[in-house]
């Protein structure tokens, strides 16, 4: 079973509120890392706290969202084991999976709707990594 981290900063704290909704409408087991509330943070603060519990495990996962979903993204990535993926449509989102055996998604609330949020997170979660030729590549990595 997946274990899944949830963190945003204040640009994304209404998106990641919908998010916790859809995960307990389908009975899915998470833990918000915060924050508790829309109130101004700093976005690497919430991306370390995600990427430091994911990367303890190959199980866990994780999804962050931010305005752009870039900065979750980057500050997430400085992490070693730790395949953050910024996925702004439905084929990005599988990919990153399929191909990339992403564990963490990043989000843009201030570019997605709620129904195509939604969307990658059900992909995000539901997507196995294909692996054969791609393994080699992630363990450059």
């Amino acid at each position: 079973m997946k274990k899944i981290f949830i963190s945003s900063d204040h640009a994304g704290f209404k998106l990641k509120e919908v998010i916790k909704s859809y995960l307990l409408k389908k009975k899915l087991s998470f833990q918000d890392l915060g924050p508790t509330n829309d109130s101004k943070v700093d976005y690497p603060d919430y991306a370390h706290k995600v990427a430091k519990k994911v990367k303890t495990s190959k199980n866990n996962v994780g999804i962050l969202i931010c305005g752009s979903g870039m900065g979750m993204n980057i500050a997430a990535n400085r992490h070693k084991n730790v395949r953050a993926a910024l996925c702004f449509n439905l084929k990005s989102t599988k990919l990153s999976r399929l191909h990339n055996d992403a564990n963490i998604i990043t989000l843009g609330s201030r570019l997605l709707t709620k129904k195509n949020a939604l969307s990658y997170i059900n992909a995000f979660l539901n997507t196995k990594f294909e692996g054969g030729r791609h393994s080699k590549r992630i363990k450059k990595i």
